[in-house]
């Protein structure tokens, strides 16, 4: 079986781009494989991956600076479609004659774009459409051998293509929310252009890796540690599917998830897919580490340490295995610089469960490495996870231990245990849980003056934090209606011992981050 991704492939030129991933994602949805590769990738190895098509990504330098990041230029030799977007547009044209000069006046923001040529690029797109701009240089001059697609008022040359080459450029950011029409152009470039099919589908993907997993895993047993996160929790049940009673799962109970989760693993896994689930029962010896930790990096530094040493001690239990399976994603493997032809990021260190394969001597197995958190909860609902699960909130590694901000302790894990669930029962009931790409409540290490009937309090403070983003790298705070935040801190004051003001977060990331923690 040829592997999908060779079928049909499109390869994504990294050249700074804070909306990469995005690129990557909005290509995805148009039922296309792709994989973002470093912005020097030399042309003798595109060849040799046979891509479909190429596109440049943006990026913040000037394509005249020292240092600015360039690619090989041969690639526009090769005979492949190319879309160049923003500084991957600029650069293009500079490699083949064109002139880039700082813009009269920088533009940063929507745009009305007129369309000049409306077929290829631009088919079924409106004469005139906004888009998102976010440039200061422009292309200021082409040659004979260009032909400009599209313009704005401060722009003359918002959309491009060679009249020999299938080289296509577009000033402004097809990949955001903010260009509405931005889909049918990468749609009409994907499908029109570069000739592709739309093979990339989740229930192809499930059906081949279900049978590369068999192929390599054989007769050997697999183990995979179990979060209750939807990550671990779809590598589990792929892995079910495929090898059914050769894994065991690990669900290691810390004592610092959120309400009923412990026993929502314990119901999913050994009561529903019917898995040879060990439970190890440590919150206690969490707990323990943690006593009078009130700095979040040195809390993360002791969990970790403690879930390895738990692990270890269960894996250890478990006989005749050969092989770890963890829930690695794309974003992962790019960000860590860990992709074979991709950018040497390495904005995070690439872990799940530390140096375990290493130190247990087992063969570690990523059946997710290639997949966005939105299409992993596709393949979870191809393999039957309830939809409570599969678009469960993403939730910190450390649990509530970091929501918990000061010292972590029984006591005050159980005030916070409950504000958040009342958090996320309201946001349910009312139709917003879906609508916030994050939620959750915050335990504040400071306590605050009240009046409760006709005494005085002073009790804990919640803080409440709902975000919306695409892509968790940037994030606006969800706008709640009033009243249901009126209704969700009524019901922390009343139903929470201990609790006698609610505050709602209100700022955007960046300058905050999305945690408090």
């Amino acid at each position: 079986m040829t592997p999908l991704p060779e079928r049909e492939r499109i390869l994504i030129f990294d050249f700074g781009s804070q909306y990469g991933q995005l690129i990557a994602r909005r290509v995805r949805e148009q039922n296309v494989f792709c994989q973002i590769v470093r912005h020097d990738l030399p042309a003798a190895r595109v060849a040799v991956l046979k891509p479909h098509g190429l596109i440049f990504s943006g990026g913040p330098a000037s394509v005249y600076a020292p240092g600015a990041p360039l690619c090989d230029p041969k690639l526009l030799d090769l005979g492949i479609p190319i879309l160049g977007i923003c500084y991957g547009m600029q650069l293009a044209c500079h490699q083949l004659g064109g002139e880039v000069k700082p813009a009269p006046s920088r533009e940063f923001g929507r745009a009305v774009c007129r369309v000049l040529q409306g077929d290829g690029l631009f088919a079924d797109v409106p004469s005139e459409t906004v888009v998102w701009m976010s440039h200061g240089d422009q292309v200021s001059t082409v040659n004979g051998d260009f032909i400009a697609l599209a313009e704005t008022d401060t722009c003359p040359v918002a959309a491009i293509r060679h009249r020999s080459r299938p080289f296509y450029g577009l000033q402004f950011h097809p990949e955001v929310s903010h260009t509405p029409e931005g889909g049918r152009i990468l749609h009409n470039f994907l499908y029109n252009i570069c000739s592709c099919q739309g093979l990339w589908k989740i229930g192809s993907f499930l059906q081949q890796t279900v049978e590369e997993l068999r192929q390599r895993i054989g007769d050997q047993r697999v183990i995979c540690g179990l979060s209750g996160g939807v990550d671990s929790s779809v590598t589990a049940a792929l892995l079910l599917k495929a090898v059914g009673p050769q894994l065991a799962c690990i669900f290691v109970d810390n004592g610092l998830l959120r309400q009923g989760e412990a026993e929502a693993v314990r119901r999913t896994f050994k009561g529903h897919f019917q898995a040879d689930l060990h439970v190890a029962e440590a919150a206690e010896r969490f707990l323990k580490a943690l006593e009078d930790i009130s700095d979040p990096q040195e809390k993360r530094r002791r969990i970790g340490h403690v879930f390895i040493d738990v692990f270890k001690d269960e894996a250890r239990r478990i006989v005749d295995v050969k092989y770890l399976a963890q829930g690695t994603l794309y974003p992962d493997v790019i960000e860590s610089g860990g992709a074979v032809d991709g950018p040497a990021h390495n904005i995070k260190t690439h872990h799940n469960v530390g140096g375990l394969p290493k130190e247990l001597g087992f063969e570690l197995i990523e059946p997710l490495k290639d997949l966005f958190k939105d299409e992993v909860r596709r393949l979870g609902v191809e393999l039957g996870l309830p939809e409570t699960l599969v678009q469960r909130h993403p939730f910190p590694g450390p649990g509530l231990a970091v929501r918990c901000l000061g010292p972590v302790n029984a006591e005050r894990l159980k005030v916070l245990r409950q504000a958040d669930a009342i958090l996320l029962d309201e946001l349910k009931q009312s139709g917003w849980y879906r609508q916030t790409s994050q939620a959750f409540a915050v335990l504040l290490p400071i306590q605050s003056v009240g009046v409760m009937g006709d005494g005085r309090t002073y009790e804990n403070v919640i803080a409440l934090r709902a975000v919306q983003t695409d892509d968790f790298m940037t994030a606006d705070w969800s706008r709640l209606p009033y009243d249901l935040l009126a209704k969700i801190s009524t019901r922390i004051i009343n139903q929470v011992a201990g609790v006698n003001r609610v505050v709602y977060d209100i700022s955007s990331k960046p300058p905050a981050t999305i945690e408090w923690e």
